[in-house]
């Protein structure tokens, strides 16, 4: 038996608010060929619903179409969605790929650093279809073993599993384009260094002991593409959510009011042109700034 793979099945299996729950069986419901639901986020820890709840649902297979098509080449699409629940609206910031790619993913296979780096991280499993749980906290336990992995070579040789995740976080963020404050490895491991400890010394357990050199120095090389090509998926990423974003309109206004008090309407063309829409959009959140003062 795994020890790596009880920690993760137990840690999915975690109960989930009946706000998050309920949430994640609408998703289930509007995405075609769902197979899965998983919950992750600082919300998962401070259940604060007043903010953007992050899902990320596992299909069966890509969208119809031209976005199908996109998102084989380049993973996940990303979608704003609102659900109205105990008199509360909620709204949920929801990544999604097929089963496949997450597996792909979560193996360490490809460039992409950012699907195991985050699950690494806890997450709850809130949603599957018959059959398919087992699958997902293999994948998610893969995830670990990935990172725990790339931190044994990138840390310092000995050193314990804190100053590994530490080591990981910090180069992670490097290759990434990311607006994280300096640090944020540190808020990331101090929420419960001790749940990391244990991911660590699961994976060294089921390896039978820390890496061995000639380990460490493949995973070191190996980083090198991870690290040059990070920035540049990224860049693609958000050129392809610029355009494929659903419900990019609403996320925004809800963003602009949440921060500047300025009402934005959600018209049917700004919906469906929220590029187009965004120079007015702006100058009608600057003249309400400016109303304001």
């Amino acid at each position: 038996m795994s020890r790596l793979r009880d920690l993760v099945a137990a840690e999915l299996a975690t109960p989930t608010p009946d706000p998050i729950t309920a949430f994640a069986e609408h998703l289930a419901s509007v995405f075609p060929g769902a197979r899965a639901v998983l919950f992750y986020g600082s919300i998962l820890r401070t259940g604060d619903l007043s903010g953007v709840l992050d899902y990320y649902v596992l299909t069966e297979r890509p969208p119809a179409g031209w976005r199908g098509f996109f998102t084989r080449i380049l993973w996940p699409d990303v979608s704003y969605h609102e659900l109205k629940h105990g008199g509360e609206v909620l709204r949920a910031k929801v990544a999604s790929m097929t089963l496949a790619q997450f597996q792909r993913a979560v193996s360490g296979a490809g460039a992409d650093t950012t699907i195991w780096a985050r699950f690494v991280q806890p997450c709850a499993l809130v949603w599957a279809a018959d059959g398919v749980g087992g699958a997902v906290v293999d994948a998610v336990a893969e995830a670990a073993r990935t990172a725990a992995r790339f931190a044994q070579a990138l840390g310092a040789e000995g050193a314990g599993p804190r100053a590994l995740w530490t080591a990981l976080f910090q180069e992670t963020y490097k290759a990434e384009l990311r607006v994280e404050k300096a640090g944020r490895e540190v808020s990331i491991l101090a929420y419960d260094p001790e749940r990391y400890d244990h991911v660590m010394t699961a994976v060294q357990s089921d390896q039978g002991g820390p890496l061995e050199p000639a380990d460490r120095a493949r995973l070191r090389k190996a980083w090198g593409p991870r690290k040059l090509l990070g920035k540049p998926l990224n860049v693609a990423r958000l050129m392809k959510a610029a355009f494929t974003f659903q419900g990019a309109a609403r996320y925004a206004a809800w963003k602009i009011q949440r921060h500047t008090g300025v009402e934005i309407e959600v018209t049917p063309w700004r919906e469906r042109h929220p590029i187009l829409s965004a120079p007015g959009v702006l100058l009608k959140v600057w003249k309400g700034r400016r109303k304001a003062l």
